[in-house]
């Protein structure tokens, strides 16, 4: 895991990206955020769209069990939550190996 996301304290929510992911995907925050407290937690560099700061992709799973794709940044030591969906097929097959 990067050390970076081992050293955070908290999460920081834009609105935003609070309200889209509920919208568009119907993520809520509490599930973004129980995926870092549960096992396995697969991350990988966004280095796609990394140009102005880094950014993680992240499978994980929420207490109920339910697998989610999500991308975030650092900053300030928070995880800023950019975006939120159900894994598709191909990530879920990477997920579950």
């Amino acid at each position: 895991m990067n050390h970076k996301l081992l050293n955070c304290i908290g999460f920081q929510w834009d609105e935003a990206n609070f309200e889209k992911n509920w919208i568009s995907h119907q993520v809520s925050s509490t599930e973004c955020e129980q995926i870092f407290f549960n096992q396995p937690l697969l991350l990988g560099d966004d280095e796609q769209h990394s140009k102005k700061e880094e950014r993680y992709h992240v499978l994980g799973q929420t207490n109920e069990g339910r697998q989610i794709f999500l991308v975030c940044t650092v900053r300030n030591e928070f995880i800023r939550v950019i975006s939120a969906r159900d894994m598709n097929k191909l990530e879920r097959k990477e997920y579950d190996e």
